[in-house]
């Protein structure tokens, strides 16, 4: 099944329309700097070495690839029939209050797939309780807990609990400053924190449904978007699309 928006387009078009066309429509026109290919760099080290706490993981990048549209289909063959969509309730969300650090599973999976509303989201990790729910914990190497990576959270939360029941969701993030931050559960080394944010993100729903629909509009519009450059550009990220959209305002210049 194809899909139009992915997390990253996502939070790519929350910072600009115009970006998030260019990332469908002309992604080879990104310029990424080497501090930026390093940081990617960095996130996927601080990634990998929390997921070597799920070594029976399977990873679906690993059998996939490139495929994206089939991770979706693979995951739900992995997951089987139980737990689909029953949306966790406020006692089922303080039932258990040890949930914040990875425990054993039945199944778990590493790049998980699911999709809804013409959007694909890929989970860091994806463990499967005896119940059939999901525990999801999506990792990022920075060092605080920022809103950006609330937004994508927050996505990932609205597609998959539209697919499968939710038990919890978890940001962990890079705990080394000592600073776990509320409801926060340091890792066994100390690095990784981790902060169950489920009813946060489930109260973003109507929110994220809006997003998406305005989005989905601005992809399937067949021309580029003559959005001006300006601070957006640079926040929350640098755009990888200064260069070409800054290649007119250098050419005006001229004349």
């Amino acid at each position: 099944m194809t899909h139009l928006l992915s997390k990253s387009k996502y939070i790519r078009g929350l910072q600009c329309e115009r970006a998030l066309w260019l990332d469908v429509h002309e992604p080879r026109l990104a310029r990424y700097t080497a501090e930026q290919m390093r940081r990617f760099d960095r996130g996927r080290d601080f990634e990998y070495a929390f997921k070597a706490q799920f070594p029976d993981g399977i990873d679906l990048s690993a059998e996939l690839g490139r495929q994206v549209d089939s991770y979706s289909e693979r995951t739900a063959e992995l997951l089987g029939g139980v737990g689909r969509r029953r949306a966790a309730s406020a006692d089922d969300t303080a039932a258990d209050s040890g949930r914040g650090t990875p425990r054993p599973y039945g199944v778990v999976l590493f790049e998980a797939g699911f999709q809804y509303d013409d959007v694909l989201v890929l989970a860091d990790v994806v463990c499967q309780r005896e119940d059939g729910s999901l525990d999801i914990y999506e990792v990022k190497s920075g060092t605080t807990l920022s809103d950006t990576y609330r937004r994508d959270a927050a996505l990932q939360h609205y597609v998959i609990s539209h697919c499968r029941t939710v038990h919890s969701f978890s940001i962990v993030y890079n705990g080394l400053d000592g600073v776990n931050g509320a409801n926060g559960q340091g890792g066994q080394d100390g690095s990784f924190a981790i902060v169950d944010l489920t009813l946060d993100l489930a109260a973003e729903g109507d929110r994220i449904a809006a997003n998406i629909a305005e989005m989905k509009t601005i992809v399937r519009a067949t021309a580029e978007p003559d959005t001006p450059t300006g601070q957006h550009c640079l926040s929350p990220y640098a755009c990888p699309y200064q260069q070409h959209c800054q290649q007119g305002v250098r050419q005006l210049a001229l004349f």
